[in-house]
């Protein structure tokens, strides 16, 4: 997801339209409360919650530019 400052927020959520909708509402991640309205990048399906949170811990170790890149890709 992409903050209204810019900055990107990545999360695991098996509902990912229901998560950015507590996002945009206040009710999300500490992180987004102050940083409204959210939108979606990009997201990649994972058969489980384990393989998701390995994901997203591997992009959340690149850099902006890197991120952006492979948000890039998928779209």
């Amino acid at each position: 997801m992409q903050c209204s400052d810019g900055s990107l927020y990545c999360g695991v959520s098996p509902d990912v339209e229901a998560r950015i909708a507590k996002h945009n509402a206040g009710k999300g991640a500490k992180y987004t409360r102050g940083r409204t309205p959210v939108r979606l990048l990009a997201s990649w399906p994972h058969p489980n919650r384990s393989t998701a949170q390995s994901a997203e811990y591997r992009f959340k170790k690149l850099k902006r530019s890197d991120k952006l890149a492979l948000i890039a890709e998928s779209t």
